[in-house]
Order: C-alpha cells, then structure tokens, then sequence
C-alpha cells in the first residue's frame, strides 16, 4: 500500500498538470513561445528536485508549452523531446525554427515573388505575422524581412492567424 501512495504522489503533479485547452497560467494549451535564456535546463519533472536530463544553449527556440504545473511548464521542442522548465526562463516572444533544405525568404506571399534570402536548416527567425491562414507567415532573420511558407518551419500552427 505504501509502494501505491508513493506513486500517486510521486506522479500528482504531472497528472494534474495534464490539461487541454487552457492551463492553470489562464493561457491556451498548447501554445508557441520561446526561451528566454543562453542557457536553460529541461527537467523530468515539475520541480528543482527532478534531474537535469537536457541543456538548451540556444535563446530565442521556438518550443511548444504542451501542460502547466504551478510555476513550471511542460515543453516540445521541434524534435519532440519533452520535458519541464521554470516559466521565467520562457518568452511569449514568437519564433521558428527553419527545417528541411534551404528555404527560400520570399519578397510577397506568393512562391513566384522575388527572393529575399536564402535560410539554412537550423536559422531560427522572428516570426512577425501569418495574416490570412494562407500557409504563408512573414518572418525575419538576421535583419531579411520577408514570407515563408508554414511547412518550411517550426513554431505555428497550420492555419494560425494571428491578431
């Protein structure tokens, strides 16, 4: 009986933590944000007492907060890894990340307009704008302004408009 209280405690958190549509923030779930920080730890659990199983070193990654526990917030990253981080180390300032070959930046939201950039795999960019749910978002990176297609990168929801 011991063994089984131990468990329900041991997993209380997660479980709870587990909820669709809004989380315990008042924000939506799932939801897009990025990090904050150089330097942020991604844990097993909701809390300073679970292990470090992942170091991000990247500020500005696009991640997906997927479940809300108190302080701390369930991610996805582009790969599907999953684990918890403390909210401040999180930015609701929006990212992608460029997957795939190199993408092509372009002028208009159309694939005939003018090239603006050319974006390896792995550039992660601002995104600015996905204005009709056309499949197309206005992003920058490294000072080029310009449109993408959505299956070109990670960070928004197919057909996401924002306001």
């Amino acid at each position: 009986m011991g063994a089984l209280v131990a468990l329900i405690l041991a997993t209380g958190p997660v479980l709870a933590a587990v909820s669709a549509g809004q989380g315990t923030s008042g924000l939506p779930l799932p939801r897009f944000v990025s990090l904050r920080a150089s330097e942020v730890n991604l844990r097993t659990g909701p809390g300073v007492q679970y292990p470090v199983e992942w170091v991000y070193v990247r500020k500005d990654l696009p991640v997906e907060v997927i479940a809300e526990f108190e302080t701390w917030r369930k991610i996805r990253d582009w790969e599907g890894t999953q684990g918890w981080v403390h909210q401040s180390m999180l930015s609701g300032k929006r990212t992608v990340i460029i997957q795939g070959d190199v993408r092509l930046l372009r002028q208009k939201d159309d694939a005939k307009s003018k090239l603006v950039a050319r974006l390896e795999p792995g550039v992660v960019a601002r995104l600015m704008d996905c204005p009709n749910g056309n499949g197309w978002c206005q992003i920058e990176a490294d000072g080029y302004q310009g449109w993408l297609r959505h299956v070109d990168f990670w960070g928004a929801y197919k057909n996401e408009v924002f306001d």
